[in-house]
């Protein structure tokens, strides 16, 4: 299997920071000597501001900060997922793809000038203290985060293990409450395995770290054995599962693949085109997959959904996933200074759908039965679409709206999950969603 290189990203986090007068300075003369007038125009004009600010404020100001604001602006501009990390950012993000960190336990991203809950980690204080998906988090410690960026705001989010700290949460525009949480050691368990039943293997991912194609064979190894390989077939669930590196989601696809495309990454450039192909070698050794995704499966998982999808090797069961249908590469920089997320890539399916700001459709829509307290309350993301200045479609169309990421603790009520089970057991499984023009949509294992 053609492997990645180490810094491509597609999780949902966002980060932020770098800089320099001289890169300004660098870049309005490299391009000058191309005879392009007009960057070096603009060039000049960040240099001739910043300087300004620099001699005539009122206060002596923050160079340092005043730098990484500048490019953190130019850089938001761009799309929701480009961004910079300083120097502690950058080696914070190294520790997160390799499954621990300190912190809450929660990915998050702005908008529209708070912070907005993407979703909880499994088992962490954040998903303990009942944070949900599109929550907003308007203060920290009694502070607006109104006016801070993403990256400043998750910096006073982490902290010492064992201190606490207060975030006021809005939920569907009600009340604003406060939610006091420990903060904690994250150990990312990104797999988590068990039996459904006496002959079906469920494997849970969460996110994608660097532990997660080992964790998922491992997985598989120990449920073969536990039911001695007469299991009629596994579950994945990527339900919430907001993402992480691209040669994870191409070695979890290839896991359940013998052959074919995997997934295609294109630039902007024509022949800035990648393709990753799968391996022999179906660890399940061709038994039947359903898949669980929802309205917080992104990225990674989007990959891994769709990969399957198209090669018709698993059947889809849930609610249209997020679409985050763009890639990241981290470019590290010199002299210390972090590292610039930057979007490069677009992703496409092997069918060579992109499924950028549309995400992808179930082969049966199962929608999670609200429980009382729930009943009326919004339970979904509004998805990639969602975003302010998300990349379009490149094949256009009609945008994905709102998409359900409810999933129940309580795995007897877990409609979507008993759909998957009744589907693996031979039964026919029929939508709970029908359209107006549409008959119920039923489907029957082989």
């Amino acid at each position: 299997m053609k492997l990645t290189p180490k810094y491509k990203s597609i999780g949902l986090l966002a980060a932020g920071a770098i800089g320099g007068l001289a890169l300004a300075h660098a870049a309005g003369l490299a391009t000058a000597a191309n005879g392009n007038a007009e960057t070096y125009r603009l060039g000049n004009l960040f240099g001739e501001v910043y300087e300004r600010v620099r001699a005539d404020y009122v206060e002596k100001p923050d160079e340092q900060k005043m730098i990484e604001a500048a490019i953190n602006g130019m850089l938001a501009s761009l799309d929701p997922h480009s961004s910079y990390m300083n120097a502690k950012d950058f080696a914070e993000m190294n520790i997160k793809t390799k499954g621990e960190f300190g912190g809450l336990g929660i990915e998050v991203t702005m908008e529209g000038g708070v912070i907005k809950v993407v979703s909880p980690y499994d088992d962490t204080p954040a998903k303990k203290a009942g944070l949900m998906a599109n929550d907003l988090i308007i203060k920290i410690d009694g502070k607006d985060v109104q006016g801070t960026t993403l990256n400043e705001a998750v910096d006073k989010m982490r902290g010492p293990v064992g201190t606490a700290i207060n975030l006021t949460i809005m939920r569907d525009k009600k009340e604003p409450f406060d939610v006091k949480l420990v903060r904690d050691t994250i150990k990312i368990q990104s797999v988590k395995y068990q039996k459904e039943g006496d002959d079906i293997g469920y494997i849970r991912i969460s996110s994608f770290s660097e532990q997660s194609d080992s964790g998922l064979q491992k997985a598989i190894d120990s449920l073969d054995k536990q039911m001695e390989g007469k299991e009629k077939g596994f579950i994945l669930d990527l339900r919430n599962d907001p993402g992480g590196l691209l040669q994870q989601a191409i070695a979890v696809s290839d896991a359940f693949l013998e052959r074919g495309e995997v997934v295609s990454t294109r630039g902007r450039k024509p022949d800035q085109v990648e393709r990753y192909t799968a391996t022999p070698g179906d660890l399940i050794h061709g038994k039947q997959l359903v898949v669980l995704i929802n309205g917080g499966s992104a990225s990674a998982s989007e990959i891994v959904a769709g990969a399957l999808q198209d090669q018709k090797r698993a059947t889809l069961i849930g609610t249209r996933s997020f679409g985050k249908g763009s890639v990241q590469t981290i470019i590290p920089l010199g002299n210390n200074d972090g590292a610039l997320r930057l979007t490069t890539q677009r992703y496409f399916t092997p069918s060579g759908r992109s499924i950028q700001a549309k995400g992808i459709d179930p082969d049966i829509q199962i929608d999670e039965a609200l429980p009382p307290e729930l009943q009326g309350k919004n339970v979904s993301t509004e998805g990639e679409a969602g975003l302010n200045g998300h990349l379009a479609n490149p094949g256009g169309g009609q945008e994905g709206g709102g998409s359900s990421a409810y999933v129940p603790e309580d795995r007897s009520k877990d409609d979507q999950l008993k759909a998957a089970v009744a589907l693996l057991h031979g039964e026919k499984v029929v939508t709970n969603v029908v359209p107006k023009d549409k008959k119920p949509e039923e489907k029957k294992a082989n």
